[in-house]
C-alpha cells in the first residue's frame, strides 16, 4: 500500500518513484486535484477510483475508502492512493497512514511538489530569499475560526546552530516538553533519525552522533513518528510495499 504525493498539477512534476507505483498498482484511488493524464501511466488491468471532493461532498466517504484499500490490499493487489500535492501537507495522508498501520498493512509514503512550492516556482516568487524572508508559515483556510493548535516548526540546516535554535523557540513560548524530531540525511540510505523533547533533542544528537546535513522538526505531530516512521534505511524496490 502506497500514498503518492501527485505534486501541484502537471503530470511531468510528479516524482519518479510516484510514477513507477502508479506504472505497477492494480487499483488506484485519486483525488479531484490530480490531473487525468496522470492515470494513463497505469496498466490497462489497474481499477482507478474517484474519490475526490467538490463542493464539500465526497464522491465517496473519507472512512469508506480506507477501508476499501484496507480490504484491497489484505487481498494481495498492489494499492496507490493517489493525492494531489503532498500526501501529508493537508491531504490527510496522515490519517490515512494511521489506518493502514493499525491495520497491520504495510505501507510507503512517496512525497510529492505540494502546492505552496508549486505555486512558487511558476509565478516567480520565492518562499525565502536572502535579506527577504528566512521562514514560511503554511496554513490551510479550512477550519477558519476553530482555534489553531501550534504550529509544526522544521529548520532547515539546523546542525551547526541546533541549541541556538532551540533557545529561540524556547523565548518564542515553545515548552521544552515539545516533541522534537532531527533527522540526518533524510530520505537517503544512511537516514538516521533521533527523537526527543525541544529541551533535550540538542543533547540528544550529540548522544547520537548526527551532523549535517541535519533537519529539525518540532511539534505535536512527532509523536506520530513511533506509529508511522515506515522508512528504516536502504532503498526500498518497489515491489517491496503494497502485498
Amino acid at each position: 500500500m502506497v500514498l503518492v504525493g501527485a505534486g501541484p498539477g502537471r503530470p511531468d512534476l510528479v516524482t519518479v518513484r510516484g510514477k513507477e507505483w502508479i506504472q505497477r498498482a492494480d487499483v488506484i484511488y485519486y483525488d479531484r486535484l490530480v490531473d487525468p493524464a496522470i492515470l494513463r501511466w497505469a496498466k490497462r488491468s489497474c481499477v482507478c477510483v474517484y474519490v475526490g471532493r467538490e463542493r464539500g461532498r465526497a464522491a465517496v466517504g473519507h472512512e469508506e475508502v480506507v477501508v476499501r484499500m484496507i480490504d484491497e490490499a489484505r487481498r494481495g493487489r498492489r494499492v496507490v492512493r493517489l493525492k494531489g500535492g503532498d500526501p501529508l501537507l493537508f491531504g490527510r495522508g496522515g490519517e490515512e497512514a494511521l489506518a493502514l498501520a493499525e491495520a497491520g498493512i504495510p505501507f510507503e509514503i512517496v512525497p510529492g511538489v505540494t502546492a505552496a512550492l508549486g505555486a512558487a516556482a511558476y509565478t516567480g516568487v520565492p518562499l525565502t530569499h536572502r535579506g527577504l524572508a528566512s521562514s514560511v508559515l503554511i496554513l490551510t483556510g479550512h477550519g477558519a475560526g476553530e482555534p489553531p493548535p501550534e504550529p509544526t516548526v522544521v529548520v532547515y540546516m539546523a546542525a551547526g546552530s541546533l541549541a541556538r535554535v532551540v533557545a529561540d523557540l524556547r523565548r518564542a513560548g515553545r515548552a521544552g516538553a515539545t516533541p522534537a524530531l532531527a533527522v540526518e540525511w533524510a530520505t537517503w540510505p544512511a537516514q538516521r533519525t533521533v527523537v526527543s523533547t525541544l529541551g533535550d533533542i540538542a543533547a540528544a544528537v550529540r548522544r547520537a552522533g548526527l551532523g549535517p546535513p541535519l533537519l529539525l522538526v518540532v511539534g505535536e505531530v512527532v509523536r506520530l513518528h513511533a506509529r508511522l516512521g515506515w522508512y528504516r534505511g536502504g532503498v526500498p524496490d518497489v515491489a517491496e510495499v503494497g502485498r
